[in-house]
């Protein structure tokens, strides 16, 4: 055979092997982009079944409101009454910390018995011997169902401070209770030297846990009103503004801006923007936008 033929034949098959392999390769690339475009349509369409976010909501309803001013006081008897009596004039033993009535006999002395002028309880008072001389006592008695408490009110609250305004006192010893009380009565004029009015408050103690002189933390509640209220979690800051999900039709939430006063407990005062029985995100806020479905829990 030509040898030259022989070359022809070689560069033919040669040039065949070329063009499956080229084939092939554009082959394996279809089927890379077919399987690529296949497995991101399955999970595209996986996940487009997902269930919507569940979130946290809450019905906007009406709760109490009401500005408060804060001040201390030191806890006063509504009655008090002190006897200084010496050692060697007691018959027996004074039954100190005992609650005892009006006409009760509460000290037997040789010429003498001390009656209780009120009910209350006794106690003594704790004067060093200098004073007393060290065969003395000074026996009390107190009447501490109502606990009175002086306050000095800043004068800027002059047009609020008025009788009947509700009082919240804490007591350290029992920080986690509060005692109810009102203002009994308000001064006519400003103190100038303090720059503010003195108030007196009537405070519940009927179960003598506030000792007199003990210290209160006193809370004054004013402006007290009913309004629609939501949780101060459910609030969107932009700048000045305030914005809230609102759970619209079939679940979905619409971002809407809200005007909002008083803050009291976590809650917010709605001023306008929403109506009663309105529904609207509590939390879970980061993860939303408007327009969204979501699965409402109630919390």
């Amino acid at each position: 055979m030509d040898p030259g033929q022989n070359g022809v034949k070689l560069k033919m098959k040669k040039s065949k092997k070329i063009t499956i392999g080229i084939l092939i390769f554009f082959i394996i690339i279809a089927a890379v982009i077919g399987g690529r475009t296949a497995i991101g349509k399955h999970f595209a369409k996986k996940f487009s079944k997902r269930p919507p976010p569940g979130v946290i909501i809450q019905v906007v309803e009406e709760k109490n409101f009401s500005q408060t001013i804060e001040s201390y006081c030191t806890a006063l008897s509504t009655q008090t009454v002190s006897y200084k009596i010496k050692k060697s004039e007691l018959i027996e033993p004074i039954k100190l910390n005992k609650n005892v009535k009006k006409g009760d006999v509460i000290a037997k002395l040789l010429n003498k018995n001390i009656i209780a002028p009120f009910s209350g309880k006794t106690g003594t008072r704790g004067i060093s011997s200098s004073t007393l001389g060290t065969n003395s006592i000074m026996l009390t008695l107190d009447d501490s169902k109502k606990i009175l408490c002086d306050l000095q009110i800043p004068e800027v609250f002059a047009g609020v401070l008025k009788k009947g305004l509700k009082v919240n006192a804490k007591f350290l010893a029992y920080k986690n209770k509060n005692y109810q009380g009102v203002i009994e009565s308000v001064a006519s004029r400003v103190d100038a030297a303090t720059r503010s009015i003195l108030a007196r408050a009537k405070i519940d103690n009927q179960n003598l846990e506030i000792l007199p002189g003990s210290l209160l933390d006193i809370k004054l509640s004013y402006n007290e009103k009913k309004a629609l209220s939501v949780a101060d979690t459910s609030i969107i800051f932009e700048d000045e503004r305030k914005f809230i999900y609102k759970i619209t039709k079939n679940n979905k939430i619409e971002k809407i801006e809200i005007v909002t006063g008083i803050r009291k407990d976590g809650n917010l005062e709605v001023l306008s923007g929403l109506k009663e029985n309105d529904r609207v995100v509590k939390e879970g806020l980061s993860r939303l936008n408007s327009g969204m479905t979501i699965r409402p829990i109630k919390n």
